[in-house]
């Protein structure tokens, strides 16, 4: 039986110096060590956020983890280190709506006990107000709630508030005000 061999190559193509270049070409805020780091830093928060666009424990981890692996897998996309969070951020709202929009009815917040309360009557006193506070934002225009959770939880500004949603600053003005009138009515009502 011949012996096949393998036929040697026309042109030597330096495969590892393409993949360098490539990675050169890759902006500092892309690396994998800046997502990794970012990571760190801000999962916490951008559970926090979940959790205030959310329902549940589970949805808004499985939402933290999705945006962190989409945002790993367009990170060449991101050139600015500046705009990895900003860019989590959005991606945490946007994957908390179609969380909520793949539901047909609101999921019911899991309360969870503070282990550290003073007392039991004060216990159930916050919890209380939680859960009103939390029924009143359930209450306000979807995009009322967005500006205000970005705005007062994420304590983003304004102009930061309206780059994550890619709407005008004067919208944010106005939802923002509008949700707290509504929010102060509400909780008035409740008292």
């Amino acid at each position: 039986m011949p012996v096949i061999a393998p036929m040697p190559a026309a042109h030597s193509t330096p495969i590892p110096s393409q993949r360098e270049s490539a990675e050169e070409s890759v902006a500092e805020g892309t690396t994998v060590d800046h997502l990794t780091e970012t990571y760190r830093a801000h999962y916490r928060s951008l559970l926090g956020l979940a959790a205030l666009l959310l329902d549940d424990t589970a949805s808004c981890e499985d939402v933290v983890q999705e945006a962190f692996i989409r945002v790993h897998s367009a990170r060449r996309r991101v050139r600015d280190p500046e705009k990895t969070l900003a860019y989590l951020r959005q991606t945490v709202v946007n994957l908390s709506r179609s969380a909520l929009r793949r539901r047909i009815l609101g999921l019911k917040l899991l309360s969870k006990p503070m282990p550290d309360m003073a007392s039991a009557e004060e216990g159930a006193y916050d919890q209380l107000e939680r859960d009103a506070l939390i029924k009143a934002m359930k209450g306000l225009q979807r995009r009322q709630r967005e500006v205000l959770v970005l705005r007062y939880f994420a304590d983003m500004t304004e102009a930061q508030v309206a780059a994550t949603l890619g709407i005008s600053l004067g919208s944010v003005k106005a939802y923002g005000s509008r949700g707290i009138a509504a929010l102060r009515v509400a909780m008035e009502a409740k008292a």
